[in-house]
């Protein structure tokens, strides 16, 4: 119901029926504001106006063609009330300066700002005359009203926009079609909070520019970068009009949202590949099938962490392009070399979509630092490069030969994991025996003394998705940087000892020192030893001698009593089957 201090004089006969009522209701309910002191004598000839609250930010105050939104308490100078638009709980609304108030309230309103306070006595040339409004309004009759001015436009209003934050660096702004997240604070001209994304705890997603939002905030929001905030001014034509939302807006209001962009894409985004750092020697590329090993921070457009590897100090070991990984990880992580860091911008639509997942929001770009520490194809052998190989290069190594050879070990990354120089001692091992890893016994196959080469081994001929705990990292790729230094040629296959020269026909008797037809361990190692320190025969190098020897006897002892008679004994070449330790 409109308020009758507020309607010009010809229309107060028809309204004052309808107010009567509510006026009587209010008539001692609510007492004026007292004159402040030191006031001014007024002649009663024009509008008197006592500001008696004026904030300190006016950007703008109330011009004639106006539209205004206020509250006010109308009284007679005696301080009883014939009027409220509080006790309606609504503001009184109306254009400036056409007609649509009493001359008085034209002239008192205009130069205010929102927020400002005012008390104005309006004589009655400038109000009612001396007609009144029967029952209400007396004849003659000077009105005060306690006005605070709430909202304030005009019809040729636009959107306002004021930045107040902008990061030094903008790659790209906010354009039609765009999906954006964006937190808000939304007030009336006031001040008065109407709603916050904020106490949600959560952003707003939408698109920009196709009728998602109101016509003001789609003009808004265009032209921001992830990380700016703006305070956005929208006029009633281009947010809820004459009607408001029907809920906490009401009609004809201009609201003002203060807001932070968060996030921004567009259905059509690839990723985006920033600050690539690629190392001077890249002799491979990483294709789709391979295994990558590498560390990452990911983090929102606006540069919140959800995750490292870094923190689990372990890095994130996958294969690529096998959709193991998000499709937009997927695709920045081929064509990758070793060492490699670089920045991959993900869209949600290549990312985790519209639901997002853990810390990650629905429809979150993303943005992941890479480091590539290794990666390897599940068909890849060793890699031997050599860096130096002697003239004289007649005796190469083989299996079951014994050698003794220092090396640097380290992952791709150049991080060092042993070295045998450090420890000031050789590497020993029987070349084929299983004392190494499978890469590594390949990588020293066919080496002279004196040679040096490089073997890189990947991980399923090194030590597989386990890694050595504290020491190797799973499925990580190794480099020996190795020189052989010594060499004892090995036996023949499936031999732990052999003759030089010719064999005793009377082998047996010839152990069986007692001649009771029966060889005991301790005979039979006699034996066996003499002929090796003699030269006649000779053990397989790198093992226990002893270890071999028992062996050998417990392969004659086909029975297992602990002595081996004539019909047990036999040579290697008399064997029916191979692969004993016979002799």
């Amino acid at each position: 119901m409109a308020g009758l201090g507020m309607l010009p004089r010809r229309w107060r006969h028809r309204c004052c029926s309808l107010l009567l009522p509510a006026l009587l209701v209010s008539w001692v309910a609510c007492q004026a504001p007292p004159v402040p002191a030191g006031e001014q004598p007024w002649d009663g000839q024009d509008v008197h106006i006592e500001r008696s609250f004026v904030p300190e930010q006016c950007a703008r105050t109330v011009r004639s063609g106006d539209f205004v939104r206020y509250h006010y308490h109308g009284t007679f100078p005696d301080g009883s009330k014939f009027d409220s638009s509080y006790d309606r709980g609504s503001t009184f609304n109306a254009f400036v300066g056409k007609g649509q108030l009493i001359a008085g309230m034209d002239k008192a309103l205009v130069g205010m700002c929102v927020n400002e306070r005012r008390f104005v006595k309006i004589p009655p040339k400038l109000a009612y005359g001396s007609e009144g409004v029967s029952g209400v309004i007396p004849p003659n009759a000077v009105l005060h009203f306690d006005v605070l001015l709430i909202d304030l436009w005009n019809s040729e209003d636009e959107v306002q926009i004021q930045t107040y934050l902008k990061p030094e660096k903008c790659t790209r702004t906010i354009q039609v079609s765009d999906f954006v997240r964006y937190h808000y604070n939304g007030t009336f001209l006031d001040g008065t909070l109407f709603d916050s994304s904020h106490n949600r705890m959560r952003t707003y997603d939408t698109y920009v520019g196709i009728g998602w939002l109101i016509p003001g905030m789609d003009k808004g929001l265009l032209g921001m970068c992830v990380g700016e905030k703006r305070i956005i001014t929208i006029p009633p034509s281009l947010a809820y009009g004459e009607e408001g939302d029907g809920k906490e807006i009401p009609g004809q209001a201009s609201l003002v949202f203060d807001v932070a962009l968060l996030d921004l894409h567009n259905p059509k985004d690839g990723i985006t590949i920033e600050n690539q750092q690629v190392p001077e020697s890249c002799e491979r590329k990483s294709q789709t099938g391979d295994f990558l090993r590498y560390h990452y921070n990911g983090t929102l457009l606006d540069g919140t962490l959800f995750d490292s590897s870094y923190s689990r100090n372990h890095t994130y070991d996958t294969y690529i392009g096998k959709g193991y990984v998000i499709a937009g990880m997927d695709e920045g992580l081929l064509g990758v070399c070793i060492g490699e860091k670089k920045r991959i911008i993900i869209p949600p639509h290549l990312g985790y979509g519209e639901e997002g997942r853990g810390k990650i929001p629905g429809s979150a770009v993303l943005v992941f630092d890479i480091h590539v520490i290794d990666f390897h194809n599940p068909l890849d052998s060793v890699n031997i490069t050599t860096h130096y190989k002697p003239s004289n290069c007649t005796v190469l190594s083989k299996k079951g030969d014994y050698l003794k050879y220092h090396y640097n070990a380290s992952l791709l990354d150049g991080t060092l994991l042993d070295s045998t120089i450090s420890l000031g001692k050789t590497y020993n091992i029987v070349l084929g025996s299983g004392q190494v890893v499978l890469g590594m016994d390949m990588g020293l196959r066919d080496m002279c003394i004196g040679e040096r080469r490089t073997v890189i081994i990947p991980p399923h001929l090194g030590y597989g998705e386990a890694g050595v705990e504290g020491e190797v990292p799973g499925s990580a790729v190794l480099v020996f940087d190795i020189e052989l230094l010594e060499l004892v040629s090995g036996l023949p296959d499936g031999y732990m000892f052999v003759w030089h020269g010719d064999v005793s026909p009377n082998l047996f008797e010839e152990i069986d020192k007692d001649n009771n037809g029966e060889v005991l361990l301790e005979e039979f190692s006699e034996y066996i030893q003499a002929q090796v320190d003699s030269g006649k025969g000779k053990l397989a190098p790198g093992f226990d001698s002893a270890k071999i020897v028992k062996n050998m006897f417990a392969n004659q002892d086909r029975n297992g009593d602990g002595k081996i008679t004539a019909e047990e004994f036999k040579l290697k070449d008399q064997e029916a089957t191979e692969g004993h330790d016979e002799l």
